[in-house]
């Protein structure tokens, strides 16, 4: 069956020595170790973040673990560290553009395999829409943001313009929890990142949904990470928020939360069979995509494989493999012949 996989991160083999170009520090570095079975992941101050595999950088090894576990297509997104929204607004374009002409290149070089999703100045929406008309002469089909752009919501006026150029180009947009809320006081335990991204991705559908995104941009496509975070399990009450004092949630915009359920895409990385049976029941199949968040240890390692344990009927398998993706990519299945 044709799988297509809307969460995978990638990062080039060599990442240009942004500290050097621009002359002041906070860039990530590969530090790579001997025989190249995996690297550090170091601030250019050698800070320590992570330790990546060579399949987060090689791509020869990401196309031959697809393979082995039966999937067709990767949509290859930046690692989010990596979206740079503080540095200097031209720095930031420089390093977006470096970073979506490495995707680019792995697309051209294997069109049947990788579909490319660029990154964007956020932090400069006049140079994020510079690059959202570039990349896509490129070949890139859309975008991967940060669920706050230092710490402001996705929400402020500011990026209506970016959310009209999506929109009007027809890009994907594809939202990534990034610098959660409350990091700093709960780094315990890997906090963060198992409480963190789901309260961001719910922070960011919520604040585009307060805000009135999907409201004046009804064509922006716009998929969540994480199966949506914590939003689907609290959709409830946030839809009780909006009825009981609409004069704090119903602000800028007046249609009820409930209303956009099914409106956008979600992926289908919930670890559990009954949470992703839950998920459909509550946005349907068709607005949720195969994504695992390769090649990290949150995603799923087996892709498809809370699906396949789940006893969902072979068309709605069909449709979360890989015909919602599609459709969120804006791509016709007949003429980008995978199978």
């Amino acid at each position: 069956m044709l799988k297509i996989d809307i969460h995978t991160h990638i990062l080039p083999p060599e990442i240009p020595k942004f500290a050097e170009i621009f002359g002041y520090t906070g860039f990530i570095q590969l530090k790579k170790n001997p025989g190249c079975s995996h690297a550090d992941m170091v601030s250019d101050t050698g800070q320590f973040f992570r330790q990546v595999e060579a399949n987060c950088f090689h791509p020869e090894t990401r196309l031959k673990e697809c393979d082995q576990e039966g999937v067709t297509v990767q949509v290859l997104s930046t690692v989010p560290v990596m979206f740079s929204y503080w540095a200097k607004p031209k720095d930031g374009l420089f390093v977006a553009q470096s970073l979506n002409d490495h995707i680019a290149e792995l697309v051209h070089a294997n069109p049947k395999r990788f579909i490319g999703l660029g990154t964007l100045p956020m932090q400069a929406p006049d140079l994020a829409l510079e690059e959202i008309s570039r990349a896509g002469k490129i070949g890139l089909k859309g975008f991967q943001i940060g669920s706050n752009i230092n710490q402001v919501n996705l929400s402020d006026p500011q990026f209506f313009p970016i959310y009209e150029k999506l929109e009007e180009t027809g890009s994907a947009l594809f939202v990534h929890p990034w610098e959660m809320m409350g990091e700093k006081q709960m780094q315990k335990y890997w906090l963060p990142w198992l409480v963190g991204m789901p309260a961001e991705t719910s922070r960011a559908i919520c604040s585009m949904i307060f805000g009135g995104v999907f409201e004046k941009f009804p064509k922006l496509r716009v998929a969540f990470a994480h199966g949506g975070g914590a939003f689907p399990l609290t959709a409830a009450r946030v839809q009780h928020g909006f009825d009981v004092r609409p004069d704090l949630v119903a602000v800028d915009c007046k249609v009820p939360p409930k209303d956009y359920l099914g409106h956008f895409y979600v992926d289908s990385l919930v670890h559990d069979p009954d949470i992703l049976k839950y998920l459909i029941k509550q946005i349907g199949a068709d607005k949720i995509c195969l994504g695992t968040d390769y090649p990290f240890p949150l995603g799923e390692h087996h892709p498809g494989e809370v699906i396949e344990k789940s006893d969902l009927d072979q068309k709605t398998k069909e449709q979360i493999y890989h015909q919602s993706a599609l459709t969120w990519l804006g791509l016709d299945q007949k003429e980008n012949s995978w199978i």
